[in-house]
């Protein structure tokens, strides 16, 4: 599986907790920006062999873009790539973008699967998070891409928020999952650098939940998800049965992915290339062919420990066959440690962790890795 992700710089606002790549100041050179992201998709088109079964628009707001600019960069996908007829499109949506004109556009465009940034339905969280939508702008949203005739939608929440109590949260995933939606991606907020978020915990005038209350949010969650047929398929990610988020699956799959705009990473199975964090040299550096990207050749060690990193966090685990070399005695102890912990089973030859231990994953994985 080969898959393409656009990553489109623009917002209206910044979000009090995000430390994407961005920029709310854009119009000056947003038509030069797109047009250096159809060059790189060009420029960057031998590296994809095969079909291309997944095209993702992230951001940012990816919903900014207008019909044409978005059928503008399609033309040159497909001009440039084998897409896959069945090829899965995804849109990054915010609902205050969402209406009937767009929504049809959009599935003209071949555009089959969107992600819309609900993150909340409190009006007084969302005004916090300087979103620029309202609860009934969310519902609304939704309901109207279903009647357009959307019928593979995820939503975005976060949990972890300050004044979240248990039974808000809960309300909260139920009146979602009542929505009828296939796909519900739920985040743990964290506290980035250089976000207005970081300023106002380290000002004390802000404090998230605490780990023990994330964790029974977390847990909490994920039973409520499945009484509503939901499977937790990746550890932030659920889904109804035949909706898991195929583009994203390949990352945790560890395939062959082209990441296209400022900041986006690519990734060729042994290589990482990451593009510039700056959409003024990004433009620049394209249009002359030099200075965008960075590379990095992932060693031995380096590989293993993202295969562990990343298959720990799915629901098929991680596949130890695949690994170029079996476990140490000492990793095979901390293996039978998390075991008798109760955070992981043993499964033929995969390693799956329990609920308890989704709570310690990036802890367990840690504990694995090798250092070169």
């Amino acid at each position: 599986m080969s898959g393409i992700y656009l990553h489109i710089p623009f917002c209206r606002k910044r979000c009090t907790y995000c430390d994407f790549h961005f920029s709310t100041t854009f119009e000056s050179y947003r038509s030069a920006l797109l047009e250096a992201l159809r060059l790189e998709i060009q420029l960057r088109a031998p590296e994809l062999q095969g079909t291309v079964q997944t095209v993702y628009f992230g951001g940012g707001t990816p919903s900014l873009l207008s019909t044409d600019e978005l059928s503008e960069l399609l033309a040159v996908l497909c001009a440039n790539y084998a897409l896959d007829s069945h090829v899965e499109i995804t849109l990054e949506a915010n609902p205050e973008d969402i209406n009937e004109t767009n929504l049809i556009a959009w599935r003209q465009l071949g555009i089959n699967r969107l992600s819309i940034g609900i993150q909340t339905l409190s009006d007084q969280t969302l005004s916090w998070m300087n979103r620029a939508h309202g609860v009934q702008d969310a519902l609304f949203a939704v309901k109207l891409a279903q009647n357009i005739g959307f019928d593979n939608i995820s939503v975005d929440l976060i949990y972890g928020l300050p004044n979240l109590d248990l039974p808000q949260w809960e309300q909260t995933i139920e009146e979602v999952l009542n929505l009828n939606v296939q796909h519900l991606s739920a985040y743990c907020l964290t506290v980035e650098p250089k976000t207005a978020l970081n300023h106002l915990v380290r000002k004390k005038k802000l404090q998230p939940a605490d780990e023990t209350q994330q964790s029974e949010q977390f847990l909490r969650l994920l039973a409520l998800a499945n009484d509503k047929g939901f499977e937790q398929y990746e550890i932030s990610n659920f889904s109804l049965p035949g909706f898991h988020s195929r583009h994203n699956s390949s990352y945790w799959a560890f395939k062959p992915y082209i990441g296209l705009g400022p900041s986006a990473h690519s990734f060729d199975g042994r290589v990482r290339r990451w593009n510039i964090r700056n959409n003024t040299a990004y433009l620049k550096g394209v249009g002359k062919n030099e200075n965008w990207f960075e590379v990095e050749s992932l060693s031995a060690n380096e590989r293993r420990n993202e295969q562990i990193l990343l298959g720990l966090r799915t629901k098929w685990g991680l596949d130890t066959t695949s690994l170029t070399s079996g476990w140490t005695q000492k990793e095979n102890a901390q293996i039978e440690e998390f075991a008798r912990l109760g955070w992981l089973k043993l499964d033929q030859q995969k390693i799956i962790l329990t609920d308890s231990g989704k709570l310690h994953a990036d802890g367990i994985a840690a504990e694995l890795f090798r250092l070169d």
